[in-house]
């Protein structure tokens, strides 16, 4: 509008200053120029100006004559006839909105509309490789819709308005990927954003339909932005962002009608909107009415601007269902063409549709449901039970139903399941069935094209642990259980979505390409109502045809535990009430207790173990807590004190961990996508202690601002996780041109503590923390968590381990760190090993941690001193004892005591020398005695002891003392040194006369 206003004071202006010269021109004709108004002046006033036409040069133009006032405008269906400075109405093939303008067709961009790619990480990333480029980025004009980028670059599409009084703009939309940001924002003529930043957030499309948002305008230039980015961080390609029908509310008035777009039509004048052409009709743009097209041989869709040929009906064309049971038990299966039918049985090569009617028997009911003498299965009341096959039977006394939903017969889809269908540029398939039921397993239907979005639906109450499960682990209220295979040819998806009391719709896991039969089951976490979604794709390619219907999902089995208002198959042992009536009612058990098989009382865990959450009963219902773990005061969960002792090297080591009890928060990265956006893995760590409750929080805050509109309760939040160890990828402010941090995609990596161990693994675990190298003397401990959460690529959940290594030099919480052949923590998604260094993980000191250190005497004065062994591995404990000073002994003194020992031993020596001597004589003297009488002529005959005994004589020589002495004596004589015989006086015995 700008412009063409100055264009107009350019004329003006030229007609003044340059009159002669304009003279001299021809006399512009009615079709040289045309009419334009002034900008707005302050009174709200503007004038009408006539403007030659590009490429004419003529003189004496219309004098300007005062326009309209600002602030007026036309009814929808008509237009300003600036000539006459009226409004008209618009004729049949053309529409006006009056004061909007509305961009419905996209073939190409319209006029007025700009792509701008950027992504801020313009350098090299760690590994060296430079950023993939985003030239090539844009959104896509799709016909019907425009579509943005399906890469991790952030394009925005952009429109300027300029506004004579308040609007609006409005736009539909699809936006099924939380993968994908997408944002829409305002920024008026002085670059102030019109709506606060949480407001620009879009909410996720509900079940993949088309949703409508509407922004106010405010007067003056509004400048529009529609902005994704992708967040690629695995191999998953993103959905695109569709937008289609973009209506601006607001303009002064619109000069001109628009004509109708191909497929529509506009019979009559003054129209407002076009009609879609019916189906089997099309038309071309400005068409005032549809043409039809030749049934016999071509077909058209809804909105079609051209008529198709029918092609040979094949397999792809039809589809079949069962009709329900009848009084027999017998179901017919029935073959139908797919609907709209656009191929032709009499082309060769085309088939017939198969017979209908041929009768096979039906399936049993579904466990918990009962066929009740009719065609139709009901459900058993409650306190009953059934198997499917049989009548509903009370729970006997002492039992209670086991309530849930399971689902493995597949006749007709169960009273709380629906199916549909949608297409990414309709609203709808045309009312096809998303899903058939077949006998059974219950399968993805034909669909309307290939890219459609096959979809089923299962609605849940809510959910109500058993009367016996009270006080178990509250992470876990139910599950939800399913058994499918997928077998596709192209780029086919299964998603899996949870919607969770009908506020946001969120993908929980999805499966792409050919799967065998497996089984996936979820964690329901608190009780609300719950729609769970299958959603099957064949292709995200846009193509408008049926050339993968042989690409199908299968489920065979749909099982959910504990659920309210649910149906029973069997019936389990129960706490008993306190009258033993033989109509017992069942009582919920106490926190932590187990139900006694034999009496049908609730009785408590041991201690330190912890309940099942599926089995209550009998004492092998309370599960041992690990190693270093003790049961919480409800006997729900283990978790660690913080303490923990073990004996290494014969040496007991204590340890206490209350200090890493808090939150430790860890930041890893910055890694990079292949088009350069900065992310990072942040983790929060819940250690030990604070009784057992899990303190690591993670938080989801794109899901806060696309949930904004939503009346969210405390209990119904469902973006964030609280555990022991979680994980979310953040996005910096300073990437991708975002003004605050994003974090999403919060898991969980534990939801459970296994235990603690100082040696290489846990007994029952396959877990080992050998990522790392050898540390110090004194032994890791190791931390074992488990998560129960079970995704396509972690069949057995995750696992972490978080080693807690003695480092004196780290104070205070310390430095967690990754193997370094594992950047992100994890090598393969599901085992995460950590190691956290700080000087709070050394063991407590003990008092053979230091050593006594004696100083000199000096003065009369001796210092003792005490050191920490080196290096010192320990903290707090046992404190360093403090120096201490004591008076030492003369050294005069301790020389005379040395020296009186040392001569005492020098006489003590010399005597025991003296004393073993004499015994030595004595012993040579009888054997040289023995000798000579040996010897001796008189000694021809043997005698009995000597040869010097005579007959008759007595033979005892024995020595006989003449003067005993005690060996102290003995020792005083050798003392003085007696010049007199020392030995003692002996006296022989003789058998010969004294006398002689």
């Amino acid at each position: 509008m700008s412009f063409f206003c100055w264009t107009g004071c350019f004329a003006i202006c030229l007609q003044l200053l340059l009159g002669t010269a304009l003279s001299n021109l021809p006399t512009c004709n009615e079709g040289d120029y045309h009419y334009e108004y002034t900008e707005c002046d302050s009174t709200g006033s503007r004038w009408r100006v006539a403007v030659p036409n590009e490429g004419k040069s003529c003189a004496h133009l219309p004098d300007p004559v005062k326009g309209k006032d600002c602030t007026f405008s036309c009814d929808s269906g008509q237009y300003l006839d600036i000539k006459n400075q009226s409004c008209s109405e618009c004729s049949a093939g053309t529409y006006s909105l009056g004061t909007g303008i509305k961009f419905d067709e996209w073939d190409e961009m319209p006029s007025g509309f700009n792509n701008v790619a950027t992504f801020m990480e313009t350098t090299a990333d760690f590994s060296g490789n430079k950023p993939d480029s985003c030239d090539n980025s844009s959104w896509i004009p799709k016909g019907n819709y425009i579509e943005s980028n399906r890469d991790d670059c952030t394009v925005s599409l952009i429109y300027a308005v300029h506004l004579k009084k308040a609007g609006s703009v409005s736009f539909d939309y699809q936006y099924l990927d939380n993968n994908i940001f997408f944002e829409f924002f305002i920024q008026n003529d002085q670059c102030q954003d019109t709506s606060s930043s949480s407001d620009k957030w879009v909410k996720l499309s509900d079940n993949g339909e088309w949703m409508h948002h509407t922004v106010p305008l405010k007067s003056g230039t509004n400048i529009m932005y529609w902005r994704t980015t992708g967040i690629l961080l695995g191999s998953k390609v993103v959905k695109p962002v569709l937008i289609k029908n973009i209506t601006i509310e607001g303009v002064a008035y619109t000069s001109e009608c628009f004509p109708c777009k191909p497929g529509t039509y506009s019979d009559t004048a003054g129209s407002s909107s076009c009609k879609l052409c019916p189906r089997n009709t099309f038309s071309d743009k400005g068409a005032k009415e549809c043409t039809a097209c030749n049934v016999d041989t071509q077909y058209s869709d809804e909105g079609s601007s051209k008529c198709v040929d029918r092609s040979p009906c094949t397999n792809k064309d039809l589809f079949q269902i069962h009709t329900p049971c009848d009084m027999e038990g017998k179901t017919q299966i029935m073959y139908k063409w797919i609907e709209p039918k656009t191929c032709r049985e009499d082309l060769p090569g085309a088939i017939q549709l198969p017979a209908s009617g041929q009768k096979e028997a039906c399936p049993p009911c579904n466990p918990g449901f009962y066929t009740n003498g009719t065609s139709t299965c009901s459900p058993c009341p409650f306190g009953t039970y059934s198997d499917g096959k049989q009548e509903c039977m009370k729970c006997a006394a002492g039992t209670e139903p086991v309530l849930g939903f399971e689902y493995k017969w597949w006749n007709i889809l169960p009273f709380n399941m629906k199916t549909s269908c949608f297409n990414v540029g309709n609203s709808k398939c045309d009312g096809m069935n998303g899903w058939e039921v077949a006998g059974d397993h219950v399968r993805s239907g034909s669909g309307g094209s290939d890219n459609d979005y096959l979809l089923l639906n299962l609605h849940i109450p809510g959910f109500k642990p058993p009367t016996s499960m009270t006080g178990t682990n509250d992470a876990e209220v139910g599950r939800i259980t399913f058994v499918f295979e997928t077998i596709c040819s192209a780029d086919c998806v299964l998603y899996f979505m949870v919607d969770v009391n009908r506020k946001l719709t969120s993908v929980v896991e999805s499966w792409a390409g050919n799967r065998e039969k497996q089984s996936y089951t979820h964690i329901i976490p608190k009780n609300a109502t719950y729609m769970f979604t299958w959603a099957f794709q064949r292709t995200n390619q846009a193509k408008f045809s049926r050339g993968y219907i042989n690409d199908v999902v299968k489920i065979y089995s749909i099982t959910v535990s504990n659920v309210m208002d649910g149906v029973a198959s069997t019936c389990r042992a129960c706490a008993m009430g306190s009258s033993q009536q033989l109509r017992s009612s069942c009582v919920p058990c106490p926190a932590g207790h187990y139900i006694d098989k034999e009496s049908s009382t609730c009785k408590e865990c041991p201690v330190n173990t912890y309940l099942s959450s599926h089995q209550v009963y009998g004492k092998e219902a309370c599960i041992p807590c690990g190693p270093a773990s003790r049961s919480n005061k409800d006997h729900s969960a283990c978790f660690s004190d913080c303490s923990w002792s073990v004996i290494h090297e014969n040496k007991s080591l204590i340890y206490n961990f209350n200090s890493l009890s808090i939150v430790k928060t860890f930041t890893n990265g910055p890694s990079f996508t292949s088009k350069g956006t900065k992310y990072f893995h942040v983790f929060n760590i819940s250690l030990c202690g604070n009784g057992g409750e899990r303190m690591a929080v993670c938080t989801d805050n794109i899901t806060d601002v696309t949930a904004k509109d939503m009346e969210a309760e405390p209990e119904d939040i469902s973006n964030f996780v609280k555990t022991f160890v979680c994980q979310s990828t953040v996005i910096p402010s300073d990437s991708k041109g975002f003004r605050t941090a994003l974090s999403s995609q919060s898991v969980s990596l534990a939801d459970s503590f296994l235990g603690a161990t100082s040696s290489t693994s846990l007994n029952g675990t396959n877990i080992k923390p050998d990522a790392f190298p050898a540390g110090n003397k004194i032994p890791d401990i190791n931390f074992y968590f488990k998560s129960s959460a079970v995704t396509s690529s972690c069949e057995k959940g995750r696992a972490t381990v978080i080693s807690l290594r003695c480092n004196p030099t780290k104070y205070g919480q310390g430095d967690i760190s990754v193997p370094r052949s594992c950047p992100a923590g994890t090598c393969d998604g599901c085992n995460f090993h950590f190691l956290w260094e700080t000087a709070e993980a050394c063991p407590l000191c003990a008092d053979n941690d230091y050593q006594k250190i004696e100083g000199a005497c000096r003065k009369g004065q001796q210092e003792t001193q005490y050191v920490w062994n080196e290096p010192k591995l320990c903290m707090k404990g046992v404190p360093l004892p403090k120096k201490r000073t004591a008076a030492c002994e003369s050294i005069d003194f301790w020389l005379k005591v040395g020296a009186g020992i040392g001569a005492f031993a020098a006489v003590l020596l010399v005597a025991l020398t003296c004393y073993f001597w004499k015994k030595n004589q004595k012993l040579e003297y009888k054997y040289s005695k023995l000798i000579m009488t040996a010897n001796s002529k008189e000694c021809e005959l043997p005698a009995p002891d000597s040869c010097a005994i005579m007959e008759g004589e007595d033979n005892d020589d024995d020595v006989v003392y003449s003067n005993k002495q005690s060996i102290l004596g003995k020792l005083k004589s050798l003392a003085t040194k007696d010049k007199e015989h020392s030995f003692e006086s002996v006296q022989l015995k003789s058998s010969r006369p004294q006398h002689i």
